[in-house]
């Protein structure tokens, strides 16, 4: 059988940015093996696979990365969304308009609107903001060759977070550091026996025309380094409003990713703070589609 598949860059206006996501926009007849296969094949950070809608909504989504299904993620939610849109599958965009995706961690609201004449697409995340384990800084550290002092604590110690999705969150003292960093295979070893998925999610605030730069690392999902994670940068704006000042409102972070694997990515997140407690996160951004074609599957 064939199937069409669209390729597009995510969280960037600039073909060659940004995260690279396939899309497969009817899938229906793909066995839950033949998607895995067909993901690793891509052997992009995730494929998307587009399937009718069970509940009502605008359709299913399931992801894959090279090695796993997994729950949610975000550029692949903004990348369908776009690749969705820009086929005419949610007809003329001349006003925003909300599209619902029902995917394996619930439902995942995505507007839809133009900026500039292009496609813009922001996810409402489908979990509320849940804080987890900590580990010590030497141990993030040695995961990612560098020294103990090189990562932050004083707002908090690296700590699980997730939307939907969890991620270790480590604040680093500058953005020498987070260049530096790297992949110490030993070191995600042992912070996985600590009970801990060590997808680790790096950043510093910086003074520049972004309010964070960030790199994630998540080695045992067959991803080395990501260069736009939609899900994790969510989960951060959810974490630095909770550690934030206790007044109600929105906080809103410009936040820079994949600079340094040559992808540049822009993302812009929020977190909604009510009665001091977190209770809406949002990421978006634009997308540039790259290419089209037709796989063909036994």
């Amino acid at each position: 059988m064939s199937y069409r598949y669209f390729i597009c860059d995510v969280f960037t206006d600039t073909r060659f940015g940004g995260n690279q996501l396939a899309v497969l926009p009817e899938a229906s007849g793909l066995s839950s093996t033949r998607m895995q296969q067909i993901a690793r094949e891509f052997n992009f950070s995730e494929t998307t696979f587009v399937l009718p809608a069970e509940q009502g909504h605008a359709r299913q989504v399931r992801i894959f990365t090279p090695t796993a299904e997994i729950p949610f993620a975000g550029h692949p939610n903004v990348g369908t969304a776009f690749v969705l849109a820009t086929i005419g599958a949610f007809g003329p965009i001349d006003r925003p308009i909300t599209v619902t995706f029902e995917e394996k961690a619930g439902l995942v609201p995505i507007t839809i609107s133009r900026r500039n004449g292009s496609l813009w697409c922001e996810l409402s995340a489908p979990e509320p903001l849940r804080l987890g384990q900590t580990v010590s800084a030497e141990s993030v550290a040695t995961a990612v060759s560098l020294a103990p002092d090189d990562v932050v604590t004083t707002t908090h110690l690296p700590q699980v977070a997730s939307v939907g999705l969890p991620f270790l969150m480590a604040e680093l003292k500058d953005r020498a550091a987070l260049g530096r960093a790297r992949v110490s295979a030993p070191g995600f070893d042992a912070i996985a026996a600590q009970g801990v998925n060590p997808d680790i999610h790096l950043y510093t605030k910086t003074g520049d025309e972004f309010d964070i730069r960030a790199r994630m690392f998540a080695p045992f999902d067959g991803v080395p380094e990501d260069p736009a994670t939609g899900s994790a940068n969510c989960a951060l704006a959810g974490l630095l409003r909770h550690y934030g000042d206790a007044s109600d409102g929105t906080g809103s972070w410009r936040i820079a990713q994949g600079v340094e694997m040559g992808r540049p990515s822009v993302l812009d997140a929020q977190a909604d703070k009510r009665n001091g407690v977190v209770v809406a996160t949002r990421v978006g951004g634009a997308s540039v589609l790259v290419s089209e074609g037709v796989l063909e599957v036994d």
